[in-house]
Parts: C-alpha cells; structure tokens; sequence
C-alpha cells in the first residue's frame, strides 16, 4: 500500500525527471546530437510512464501543463543563444528546428518581442 508521503515522493521525482530530461534533450538538439525536439508522449516514453500520468503529475506539481516548461526552456535558450553568439536569428531558429518566421511569432509570443529587437536591447 503506497502512502500519500510516498505518491508526493514520486510526483516529486516525476517532475524533476522531466525537468532534467529537458535540460539533456534541448542541449542535444542545440549540439546537433539529435535532429528534433521530442514530443511530450515521446519524453513519456523515455521516463517510461504515460503521457496523461506525465501530464497530470507536473500539472499537479507545478499547476502548468509540460508543454509549457518545454516552451520556456527552448525561449531561454533561444535568449541564450542571442545574448552570446553573434548567430544570424535564422540560423538559431534552424538550431532549434524552427523555421524563422515561425521562430520569429513562437519567441515573440513569450517575449513580446522579436528576436533580433531582444538582441538590440540586451547590447
């Protein structure tokens, strides 16, 4: 019989799981060791649990859907990127398997600016 104290340990454990998975998987695919950003049901797999427990759990964790800390890390690494390489925007983009134009709308949506403005601001 599992606890309460024993289900917060693994949901703990879920959510810190998938938060280092995203570190590992976005410097994989910023090196070039991998081609493409994973599916949330893909990173499921890869923790061997189910999308909806995967979901449910950092949901419950963090109140915000995987989704969206898999977005906020690409952004910080996009900032990144920005703030110390002289990269062309276009070629980040493709580094992060984004077609620039729609790199351009995704890094705006959760900046509220472009990211070529976001460089001439932090210079």
């Amino acid at each position: 019989m599992t606890s309460k104290q024993d289900t917060q340990k693994r949901s703990e454990e879920i959510t810190q799981n998938y938060f280092q998975f995203l570190d590992r998987h976005i410097t994989d695919v910023v090196l070039g060791k991998t081609t493409d950003f994973m599916e949330i049901n893909q990173i499921a797999s890869e923790l061997f649990i189910s999308h909806k427990h995967l979901t449910d759990t950092i949901q419950q964790e963090t109140g915000h859907h995987p989704c969206h800390f898999y977005d906020m890390k690409i952004i910080d690494q996009a900032k990144k990127m920005l703030e110390e390489t002289t990269l062309p925007v276009s070629e980040i983009a493709k580094i992060l398997t984004y077609d620039p134009s729609n790199f351009s709308k995704f890094f705006k949506k959760f900046t509220g600016q472009a990211p070529g403005t976001y460089r001439k601001n932090i210079s």
